[in-house]
C-alpha cells in the first residue's frame, strides 16, 4: 500500500476585516481573490500561482500583536523563483516590508511583508 501524499497547505491568517485584507493581497501583492464568504465576509481565500492563503475574521488578531514584537515570527513562508523581481514588483505596488531581501546563513535569501493586521509573510528563494 502506498503512503498518503500531502498535496497542499493553506495557512489561515487572522484578520480584522476580510474584505480589506483580501484587497491588500490583491492590490499590493498581486494575488487573486478566490472567494469571500458571508455578508459581511468572515472568511475568504486569496491565491497566486500555486500558493493559497485563507483569511478569517477575528475581532483582535492575537498572532499579529506577537508578530509585531517578535521580528522573526513568520506566519507563512512562500518559496519563489525570482526573489529580486518579486521584491521590485511589491515595491512598485506599495507593499509594507518588515525586512528587505537578506541573504540568510541557512542558505536562503528572503524578504518579509506585513499585511494590514501585522501578519508577517516571508518570501524566500534558494540558490
Amino acid at each position: 500500500m502506498n503512503a498518503p501524499v500531502l498535496k497542499s497547505v493553506a495557512p489561515i491568517l487572522f484578520v480584522r476585516d476580510v474584505s480589506v485584507s483580501a484587497a491588500y493581497y490583491r492590490d499590493r501583492l498581486g494575488f487573486d481573490i478566490d472567494f469571500l464568504h458571508g455578508a459581511p465576509p468572515f472568511y475568504g481565500s486569496v491565491s497566486r500561482g500555486n500558493v493559497c492563503l485563507h483569511l478569517r475574521f477575528v475581532k483582535q488578531p492575537s498572532f499579529a500583536e506577537l508578530a509585531a514584537r517578535e521580528v522573526s515570527l513568520i506566519l507563512a513562508t512562500i518559496e519563489v523563483t525570482d526573489l529580486r523581481v518579486l521584491f521590485e514588483e511589491f515595491t512598485g505596488r506599495g507593499a509594507e516590508f518588515s525586512q528587505t531581501p537578506t541573504a540568510q546563513s541557512w542558505g536562503g535569501t528572503d524578504f518579509h511583508v506585513r499585511d494590514p493586521d501585522g501578519n508577517a509573510i516571508s518570501f524566500v528563494a534558494f540558490g
